[in-house]
């Protein structure tokens, strides 16, 4: 009664590399919504307080990472 580890393992690999690619991803997206704003994203929500910006890059980046998982997940 041997226990098949190889189907567990490929499926383990996999959920890993979807993982890293997805944060790879993300990070390449919000790397060029930094370069597009004309102004200083973090001076902006943090010193200035600025809640309605905060609102928006949340939102962006929820709609960004349901993006990648559907792209990803298939």
């Amino acid at each position: 009664m041997g226990i098949e580890w190889a189907p567990f393992v490929k499926a383990l690999v996999a959920s890993v590399v979807y993982s890293l690619m997805g944060v790879v991803m993300f990070a390449v997206s919000f790397i060029i919504i930094r370069a597009v704003t004309p102004f200083s994203l973090r001076k902006e929500i943090e010193e200035d307080q600025n809640t309605a910006l905060a609102v928006m890059i949340g939102s962006v980046i929820l709609g960004l990472s349901i993006i990648i998982a559907a792209a990803i997940g298939g």
